[in-house]
This record gives C-alpha cells, structure tokens and sequence, in this order.
C-alpha cells in the first residue's frame, strides 16, 4: 500500500490532475470516481496507472477488475492520500490515468459544435455532454477555450469527451474544415434570426462564444450568420451552455421532421 504523498506515482498523478502540460505531453487524462471510469472503459479507452483506496465500493471493486484485465497498473493507497488527490471534497477511492485516444473527424460532416474561447470548465463539461446527447458529429476548439480533458471539466461532461472527436484548433484551420460545405451560425444573444426562423437542416456548424467576453472578432468574421434564441422574458442573456444546448436541440428537432 502506498502511504506517502512522495511516492512517485502519487506525484505523478498529482501533477496530472494540476498541469495541462504535464497531460499533454504524455497524452493523458485522469479519470476520478467509478462512473466516470466505467464510462471511459466502455468507450475502449486504454487504462494506465490506477490508484485506488479501501473505501472503494462494490461496484467500484468490479470496475477496478475491469482495469485489472485491460492492463492496468493498479496500487493501493492509504485513504486519506487518495482524498488528497481528489478534486471531490471525499473520494470515491478511484483514479486513473487513461490514454487519450482521438476520434477522427468525419468526412462528410453536417453537424458540428464550435466552441471559442468558453473558460469555465463546468460550462465547456455541459456544452460537450449536450453535444454527445444531441449527435453532434465533431468539437471544434477554438483558441483560449479551457482544457476539455481538466478533472472538473471531465465531471462536468460525464464521459462526453470520450465519445467525441475533439480538436483543438486554430481560426484559420477551422474555417478551413468548415468551409465550403458547412454554414456556420453564431449563437448570439440579440440581432440574429430566431433559431425557430433559420433552416437548420442544412449542413451547419454552430458557434458559441464564453459568458464573459462573447465571440471573437475572428469567430464574427468566420460565421455565415447569427442566430438568437426568443426571450420573451426579462433576461438579457443565457448562460452559454444553456444557450447552446437549447439550439442543438432545435436542430434535433427541425432534422426529425424531414
């Protein structure tokens, strides 16, 4: 059993979960609590070093065989060192690390996501679990969005990242992707057509822009067109993941009355 915080696998995982670069330069991500876990072995993700702790419940002990026959490096850790690790007021006694395995873009795309400069991990986690439910076929990430693979933005996506393609990707590369053959339409909060007035049948990328600061001037100069979401209330704005998730669903819902 691994009691110290300098053991050097505890170290490792440690500075996984605090630094993007330490992940991306192996290729990694995290995956902490046992849903997560299950979700990240069912999508035929490859399982590296898996720390875990007694406090491990039974399901979480079936997953933790799961690991066992995929391969997975597996230690026992004293449960309090594990709690120090987990970003989780109490952990579920499970973490592990995970090969980064991207999904490549489709070829013939009609249905993309955009997503440019979205700082909030909780919001990026729900804009990519509403992009997995409605069918969006890619992610696209702009410049100064966060880190998808971040622990918190994982929890917030619940396994939304492993069953998507995700590319991180410069303006010039996606409009470059996108163009001819997609439209692309900003989400905005006023002066748009109304997602209820636009055709969203067609072949179409939507972009969203973050909370605080809004789309870029190069997101502005890339789309086709903006759309606006009816408020027949008081409110100025929605929040970007909300905002998002109800236009992906109007596409849904505009595709399924073909």
């Amino acid at each position: 059993m691994i009691t110290s915080s300098h053991n050097p696998k505890v170290q490792q995982v440690r500075a996984y979960l605090g630094h993007r670069n330490a992940r991306d330069e192996v290729h990694v991500l995290v995956a902490e609590g046992v849903r997560l876990v299950e979700e990240a072995l069912a999508a035929g993700m490859q399982p590296g070093l898996v720390l875990y702790s007694d406090v491990l419940s039974e399901r979480g002990r079936t997953v933790l065989q799961e690991l066992v026959a995929a391969g997975a490096e597996i230690d026992e850790v004293f449960p309090k060192l594990l709690d120090s690790l987990s970003a989780t007021r109490t952990s579920q006694g499970l973490l592990a690390v995970f090969e980064r395995a991207e999904k490549p873009l489709p070829d013939k795309p009609d249905f993309v996501l955009i997503i440019d400069q979205v700082r909030d991990p909780g919001n990026l986690g729900t804009l990519l679990r509403s992009a997995a439910a409605a069918g969006v076929q890619a992610v696209l990430l702009a410049p100064a969005t966060t880190d998808p693979y971040a622990p918190k933005t994982l929890r917030a996506g619940m396994g939304a990242q492993f069953r998507l393609p995700l590319r991180s990707l410069d303006w010039h590369e996606i409009q470059s992707f996108c163009h001819p053959r997609l439209k692309m339409f900003l989400a905005e909060a006023a002066g748009g057509d109304t997602c209820w007035q636009i055709d969203l049948r067609q072949p179409l990328a939507l972009v969203v822009g973050g909370e605080a600061e809004g789309a870029t001037q190069e997101a502005r100069q890339a789309v086709d067109g903006l759309v606006t979401i009816p408020m027949p209330g008081e409110s100025e704005s929605l929040n970007a993941a909300i905002a998002a998730s109800i236009l992906m669903f109007e596409i849904v819902r505009q595709r399924s009355t073909l």
